[in-house]
C-alpha cells in the first residue's frame, strides 16, 4: 500500500504544471542562449556549422512536440472551459508544424537543398488551417464586447500587420517603383557601357576547328550543373519534385503572410476578450505564442525573398519559432491547471 501510494504522489507532481512550465522556461534559455552564441556564420562561403543547424532543428522540432503533447491533453480532458474542438486545433497546429520542421530539415541538411517549396509546405499549410480554425472557434465561444479603444486598438494592429506583410510580400517590380530595392547593376551596366573597341572580323576557320571548339562550348556549359548535382545528396526523384513544386512558390508564401495577418487579428481578438477574466494568463500565453509565430515567420520570408545571396535557415530571430511554441504549450498547461482546479473546487463544496 505504501508503494502504490508513493507511486500516486509522485506521479501527477512529474507532471504538474508547475514542473512543465519550469521545464519550458529552461527550454527556452536554452535555446535563446544557443542562438545568441552560435548563430553568426563562419563565414560567406562556409555558412552556418551543420551541428548548429541540427541543433536549431533539435530545439524547434521538440518544443513543437512538447506542446502538441499538452495541447492533446486538454483535449481529451473534458473540463476544458475553452472546449476540447479548440485545444484539439492547436495540438494538430503544433503536430504539422513538428512534422514540417522535421521534412524540411531532412530537405535542407541531408539531401542539401534550398527548396522554394518542399513536401514541408503541404504539413506547414495544414497547420495554419486548424490554427485558425482552433481560434477562431475559441472567439466564437465568447462574446466580444470590446469598447471603443479596444476596437481602435485591434484596428491599428491588423493594419500594421497588414502593412509589414505587403511589404515583406511585395515584388520586386513594386519595390522598385517605391524605391525600396537598388536597381539591378548587371543591366544598368550592359545598358549604358559603350562598345571600347571595334571587333575584328574573325578569322575563317575550317571545319575541323569549329566542331572542336563547339564541342568545347557544349561540354563547358553543363559543368556547372554537374557540380551542383554533386553538391547535393538528393535523388532524382526528390530533385524533379522541386523543379515541379517551385512554380508555387510565390502562391504559397502568399497563403502563409495571409495566415500570419488572420492569426495577429484572432490573437489580438482573444487577448482582449479575455483580459481581465479568470482564464486571461492562459490565452495571454496564446496570444503571444501568435505574435512571436509572426515575427519569426515575417523574418523568414523577409530574409528568404528580399535580403542579399542564398539565405540559410539558423538566424537569430528565429528563435521565436521556439518561443512560439513554448508559449502555446504555457498556454494549454496553465488552461488544464485552472480547469482541473475548478472542477475539484466544486466537488470539495458539495461533499462538504
Amino acid at each position: 500500500m505504501s508503494s502504490t501510494s508513493e507511486k500516486s504522489s509522485t506521479s501527477p507532481s512529474l507532471l504538474s504544471a508547475q514542473t512543465l512550465v519550469i521545464v519550458g522556461i529552461v527550454w527556452a534559455v536554452m535555446a535563446l542562449l544557443f542562438f545568441l552564441l552560435f548563430s553568426v556564420p563562419l563565414s560567406q562561403e562556409e555558412g552556418l556549422p551543420l551541428w548548429y543547424s541540427i541543433g536549431t532543428y533539435v530545439f524547434e522540432c521538440g518544443a513543437y512536440l512538447g506542446a502538441a503533447l499538452v495541447c492533446f491533453r486538454n483535449w481529451r480532458s473534458p473540463h476544458m472551459v475553452s472546449g476540447r474542438n479548440v485545444w484539439l486545433g492547436i495540438g494538430l497546429g503544433m503536430l504539422f508544424y513538428f512534422i514540417g520542421g522535421v521534412l524540411f530539415g531532412i530537405w535542407e541538411l541531408y539531401f542539401g537543398l534550398n527548396p522554394d517549396v518542399s513536401p514541408a509546405d503541404a504539413f506547414y499549410l495544414g497547420s495554419y488551417v486548424v490554427l485558425i480554425g482552433g481560434m477562431v472557434v475559441a472567439v466564437t465561444s465568447k462574446r466580444l464586447n470590446l469598447e471603443i479603444w479596444q476596437w481602435g486598438l485591434l484596428a491599428g494592429i491588423a493594419a500594421l500587420g497588414i502593412a509589414i506583410a505587403i511589404w515583406v510580400a511585395a515584388p520586386e517590380s513594386w519595390r522598385l517603383k517605391l524605391g525600396l530595392a537598388p536597381a539591378p547593376i548587371l543591366e544598368t551596366l550592359t545598358e549604358t557601357a559603350p562598345p571600347t573597341q571595334p571587333t575584328p572580323a574573325a578569322p575563317a576557320l575550317n571545319s575541323s576547328q569549329s566542331k572542336v571548339k563547339a564541342q568545347d562550348s557544349s561540354a563547358a556549359k553543363p559543368a556547372p550543373i554537374e557540380e551542383a548535382a554533386e553538391e547535393t545528396k538528393a535523388p532524382a526523384w526528390v530533385v524533379a519534385l522541386d523543379k515541379q513544386l517551385s512554380p508555387y512558390a510565390y502562391g504559397i508564401n502568399l497563403f502563409y503572410i495571409v495566415g500570419d495577418v488572420f492569426l495577429l487579428i484572432i490573437a489580438t481578438a482573444l487577448l482582449l476578450a479575455f483580459w481581465g477574466g479568470r482564464f486571461s494568463q492562459s490565452w495571454r500565453m496564446i496570444a503571444a505564442a501568435t505574435f512571436s509565430l509572426y515575427i519569426a515567420d515575417m523574418y523568414f520570408k523577409w530574409r528568404d525573398t528580399q535580403a542579399e545571396g542564398d539565405y540559410q535557415s539558423g538566424s537569430l530571430l528565429e528563435v521565436f519559432f521556439v518561443f512560439s511554441a513554448i508559449l502555446f504549450g504555457i498556454g494549454a498547461i496553465l488552461e488544464y491547471d485552472i480547469s482541473t482546479r475548478s472542477r475539484q473546487s466544486r466537488r470539495s463544496r458539495r461533499a462538504a
